[in-house]
């Protein structure tokens, strides 16, 4: 039987650039991840700062890029999109990079205020104001604008104008969010969020444009299924910079387009996307549809922000157990919950990059993965080769550890990070990686496993 190495060289391109193997150990981003093991124990969650700008820069590249080579006479400006992960270390790494920041909800807005107030962030730093927005929300978009600050709201329904109506400023910058039409599998034709796409002619003629102290700066749209090289989503793009054209006609403030996010990570040893292709097509179709419709190509931003983050993220298990249920189905048992730790395996069916971080040059075979809670659904058994997870096999000498990566993203907001979970299953300890000047790794612990205390008081016992 072959060795677990022998299994992940044939079926993958494997080595690769953040993944080999040394003393059947497995690295990430050349770090030695059983080293890290031995210091902090599992479960264990790892966020590896230096992969945050290293995807910032690269998506400005290509598209600086493409802008280059088709003569673009807009520029690129990136946005991190902060819903993805809030963490102020993230932000503190995106920040480093010349970036702007998207924010969806009410209680982003004293993020900003701190960011700003550390010298993270200042007034030049564009803040894109997005979502659908109850009062607070935009409560605290205006008190944004009076104090000065660089902000976007981004109108999301015909009524949100009203909000900013009473400001007593001279110019109130404001975006639109145009609603794209679903994919044609989706269970519904138009998206929810933005203004519909007959609609928005009329919001600027009716609302902004009699209005002295409003100025239209940008419209944006977003698609679901992310920047793909689909029929569908390049008769989006096109269909929302003809709305471009036609308001910047009559719009000479009008210079901003937002494509949103949507740039894919990876979450398999064979995924193939071709960033640098995607841009340059972006930007061609972006300028085309203006030349025929003769009007200025306008400045683009993007919100990228599974991009920014998710490749930072790891999840590191223990195998606890193996318990043989049946003639053929071998379970694995993991110290830790996919539900809670990382729901959108159970939630969304979503698959990430799961490797043995020791034993390579051990005989492996096919296993289940379980998690810790009595949930049925808490379970991981399908991965890129043959629709099946293969690990080396347990002979009782030493520990199994197992690592899912590319997980930096959404999970934590969406388990409830310290918080209550399924099982009362404790949230990770959770330790931060980085480099100094000189590449050496630092680590430092953020979080501690989350203690039985903390469950207590939000459960009202204490």
């Amino acid at each position: 039987m072959k060795n677990y190495v022998d299994l992940i060289e044939q079926t993958f391109d494997f080595p690769s650039e953040e993944f080999r193997v040394e003393n059947h150990e497995l690295r990430f981003h050349h770090l030695d991840l059983m080293e890290i093991i031995r210091q902090y124990g599992t479960p264990l969650k790892l966020s590896y700062l230096p992969r945050i700008s290293e995807k910032i820069q690269n998506a400005k590249k290509v598209f600086e890029r493409a802008i280059q080579k088709h003569d673009y006479q807009g520029n690129y400006h990136y946005a991190y999109c902060t819903k993805s992960s809030h963490f102020k270390f993230v932000l503190d790494e995106a920040l480093k990079n010349g970036i702007h920041i998207e924010t969806s909800s009410a209680f982003d807005i004293p993020i900003v205020r701190h960011l700003a107030q550390n010298q993270k962030i200042d007034k030049s730093t564009l803040l894109i104001c997005n979502g659908y927005k109850r009062p607070a929300y935009l409560r605290a978009i205006r008190e944004l604008l009076e104090d000065g600050y660089n902000c976007y709201p981004i109108l999301d329904n015909l009524q949100e104008i009203e909000a900013y109506e009473s400001l007593k400023m001279q110019n109130i910058p404001l975006g639109i969010r145009m609603a794209s039409d679903e994919e044609p599998n989706a269970g519904f034709y138009t998206s929810r969020l933005g203004v519909r796409y007959t609609d928005v002619m009329g919001l600027y003629q009716e609302k902004i444009k009699p209005n002295p102290h409003f100025s239209l700066k940008m419209l944006h749209f977003f698609i679901n299924t992310g920047i793909r090289d689909s029929a569908y989503y390049w008769r989006e793009l096109s269909r929302f910079v003809s709305k471009y054209c036609e308001l910047r006609k009559i719009c000479p403030e009008l210079e901003y387009i937002d494509i949103g996010g949507g740039f894919p990570i990876r979450t398999s040893l064979q995924f193939a996307y071709d960033y640098a292709q995607m841009a340059d097509q972006i930007i061609e179709c972006i300028q085309s549809v203006c030349r025929k419709h003769e009007v200025p190509e306008p400045h683009i931003f993007t919100e990228f922000g599974s991009y920014t983050v998710g490749e930072s993220g790891a999840m590191i298990y223990s195998i606890l157990d193996e318990k043989l249920q049946n003639e053929k189905e071998l379970w694995y048992m993991t110290d830790g919950s996919f539900i809670t730790h990382l729901p959108d395996i159970w939630a969304l069916n979503q698959k990430y990059i799961m490797l043995a971080i020791n034993n390579w040059d051990k005989p492996h075979h096919k296993v289940h993965l379980g998690g810790l809670t009595c949930d049925s659904m808490d379970y991981y058994n399908t991965e890129a080769h043959h629709a099946e997870v293969f690990l080396p096999q347990l002979d009782g000498q030493g520990s199994q550890y197992i690592g899912f990566f590319h997980t930096g993203a959404y999970q934590d907001a969406l388990s409830g990070y310290g918080g209550l979970q399924h099982c009362l299953i404790p949230s990770p300890q959770h330790v931060i990686i980085n480099r100094d000047k000189a590449g050496n790794i630092q680590t430092r612990l953020f979080a501690e496993e989350q203690a039985s205390e903390s469950m207590l008081r939000l459960l009202g016992y204490t």
